[in-house]
């Protein structure tokens, strides 16, 4: 079975601590709580939990196949709830997702897709009792709290992507291969807003609503959950904005660039059809034309040719066209 811990706790202390213990016999005392964690389960282990604890069909359902957006789901005495994680994976967003179901004397999570484990989250609480005793809502403000933190080395990586890309356009125009990976930061950022957004909303409800198995003590610390989150997302929304100046500023600087090409291009177009044009005039082989027979008539026109190309390429490079 795809349990990665599932333990009892009574007063913040662990009084049972395997599979059977957790799963196979209801607890009796009132401040006893089970935390069982489950990665991946297929539908016969889920329903396992589902019959021991009394999981709602539909949250389960949800629970199994996964591709969630983060949401708050009410089922009698029950909270279902739903988190997206987040890692940066060479240069690209990663998403994963945790179900909670959060009832009175138990709190289940599913985890899919997401290497996030939550045994360091489970050792800090198990070695205070005192944080632990609690009960299942402070367990749940610590699970969203760490899913929270992870958010901000991905914003973190965004953001130096953002720098390097922002730095590089205002020196030259950017590469292909940088508007690729500009365009798919931007795509990244995008569905992590859509990401973030729900979550705002699940822990503002969390920190603000009268739910159940929620205590009014405890909805303090959803608040600074959600401080974490909406930090994240006005980054994200501001990394998106200054991307989109950096795409704005490149196509600028490369209109520029092909503007100086072209004045360039037409500044040697007229200084090259200076020779041309008498080149050709005096190339027509007409008997009656004039300085044909003069001693020194060659040396003259080549002379006019280069006193009139100096003259207009001084006249270009003084314009900032050379």
């Amino acid at each position: 079975m795809t349990i990665i811990a599932a333990r009892e706790y009574r007063d913040g202390k662990v009084v049972a601590g395997d599979e059977a213990g957790v799963l196979d016999t209801e607890s009796s005392h009132r401040g006893d709580f089970a935390w069982v964690g489950l990665c991946e389960p297929d539908a016969h282990e889920l329903d396992i939990c589902a019959k021991r604890f009394g999981l709602h069909p539909l949250a389960v359902e949800d629970a199994l196949h996964a591709h969630q957006l983060p949401k708050l789901e009410i089922y009698g005495d029950q909270l279902f709830i739903v988190a997206r994680t987040a890692k940066i994976i060479d240069g690209r967003v990663s998403y994963g997702e945790t179900a909670f179901f959060v009832g009175r004397n138990h709190i289940v999570t599913v985890r899919h897709g997401s290497d996030q484990g939550h045994s360091a989250v489970r050792t800090k609480l198990e070695t205070r009792p005192q944080l632990l005793a609690h009960g299942v809502d402070y367990v749940l403000h610590a699970l969203l709290d760490m899913i929270a933190d992870n958010y901000v080395p991905v914003i973190d990586a965004a953001a130096e992507i953002v720098q390097r890309l922002e730095q590089s356009a205002l020196e030259s125009a950017l590469t292909r291969a940088e508007m690729r990976e500009l365009f798919n930061l931007r795509r990244d950022l995008l569905q992590l807003q859509r990401v973030l957004i729900p979550m705002e909303d699940v822990c503002a409800k969390l920190a603000t609503l009268d739910l159940p198995n929620i205590d009014a003590e405890v909805r303090p610390y959803f608040r600074d959950v959600l401080d974490h989150v909406r930090r994240v997302a006005s980054l994200a929304a501001l990394h998106r904005e200054v991307l989109n100046t950096v795409m704005e500023t490149s196509a600028l600087i490369e209109q520029q660039r092909q503007s100086d090409i072209t004045r360039q291009l037409a500044a040697w177009a007229a200084i090259l059809a200076v020779p041309t044009a008498i080149a050709g005039i005096y190339g027509m082989n007409f008997d009656n034309m004039p300085e044909l027979r003069m001693e020194y008539a060659y040396f003259v026109v080549l002379g006019v040719i280069g006193v009139i190309c100096t003259a207009l390429f001084v006249r270009f490079k003084r314009m900032g066209w050379l």
